[in-house]
């Protein structure tokens, strides 16, 4: 998942950026309204945390352009502690929530976890996929009941792969979800990493399959057919 940090006071973001990073988000972070529009205006992301007192151009106007190009991507907007209108302003532009400053971290982390959830099609906290098992909360994942040792990009990979379960992902979406700004993430890399999330759910009967020059497909797990009724 990758998230949009727009966010002037240099202190905070860079706080907010490591807490995100190491809960497993690629994040990238602007420190003015015209660099958070120019960025959400050219590139795909999963979630916006939007300062609303950024300077050059404000967060409700980057909110109402964002909105403007009917763009659904969730909002989660920081706002002062005392600026109840800009709240209802923010709401009213289309936000999807708010925080007031200060806030804990623990709290900000979890409304990112139902934000992103609710971005990806409002899905259950839980995943199933056959005999696996990913548990979008805790960022864990599991095979037959047994929890898999992944890296936190594998972690990200499979995510992708189960919300667009029985569709094809390309390399460069892939890269685009998963890789913050100034990351080198050739192609090769991304088939490296499909390498070996494949080796480790592939015993339980879980398959990726490759489609030549386009991408990856988390193939659908067959249902279980139902036992025929014994004749009266």
């Amino acid at each position: 998942m990758r998230i949009l940090l727009a966010e002037d006071d240099d202190v905070l973001a860079d706080g907010l950026t490591r807490s995100l990073r190491q809960a497993g988000y690629a994040t990238d972070c602007v420190g003015n309204g015209l660099e958070a529009d120019s960025a959400l205006a050219a590139q795909d992301f999963d979630l916006l945390i939007l300062d609303l007192g950024l300077p050059k151009l404000s967060g409700l106007e980057v909110l109402r352009r964002l909105r403007a190009r009917k763009s659904h991507l969730p909002v989660l907007i920081l706002t002062a502690a005392d600026s109840i209108e800009q709240r209802v302003k923010g709401l009213d532009l289309g936000a999807d929530d708010y925080m007031a400053k200060p806030f804990a971290l623990s709290e900000l982390e979890a409304r990112v976890r139902a934000l992103t959830r609710r971005g990806a099609g409002g899905g259950p906290t839980v995943i199933r996929h056959g005999p696996l098992v990913y548990d979008q909360v805790g960022r864990s994942a599991y095979l037959n009941e047994q929890m898999l040792d992944l890296s936190a990009r594998e972690l990200g990979l499979l995510e992708v792969l189960l919300q667009r379960t029985g569709r094809l992902v390309s390399k460069e979406q892939l890269v685009d979800h998963l890789c913050e700004w100034g990351e080198e993430v050739s192609n090769n890399a991304i088939e490296v990493y499909v390498h070996r999330l494949r080796k480790k759910i592939e015993s339980g009967g879980v398959r990726i399959a490759t489609v030549r020059g386009l991408g990856y497909c988390l193939e659908k797990f067959p249902e279980p057919v139902a036992a025929a009724a014994p004749p009266a």
